[in-house]
């Protein structure tokens, strides 16, 4: 399932950074490289001193839009 970020404030795109990929407001960080980490094991709490310039609020809001959006029903065509 794809998540609609245009809907979470934290972060944003635009075809001039990192290709377009989805980035945390205010860096060249790709949210897709921040959900790697956590998977590996890496801690939400961790990913600030990981990548500077990321705060904690923007990792955890990322966490709680894609998981709230994960919890809403597919739509069938």
């Amino acid at each position: 399932m794809l998540l609609d970020w245009s809907q979470c404030p934290e972060v944003t795109r635009s075809p001039d950074v990192m290709s377009g990929d989805w980035v945390f407001r205010g860096t060249r960080l790709p949210v897709a490289l921040v959900f790697k980490n956590i998977e590996g094991g890496i801690s939400v709490d961790d990913i600030p001193e990981i990548y500077p310039g990321v705060t904690l609020q923007q990792v955890k809001a990322a966490v709680h839009f894609a998981s709230e959006s994960l919890k809403k029903p597919a739509l069938v065509a």
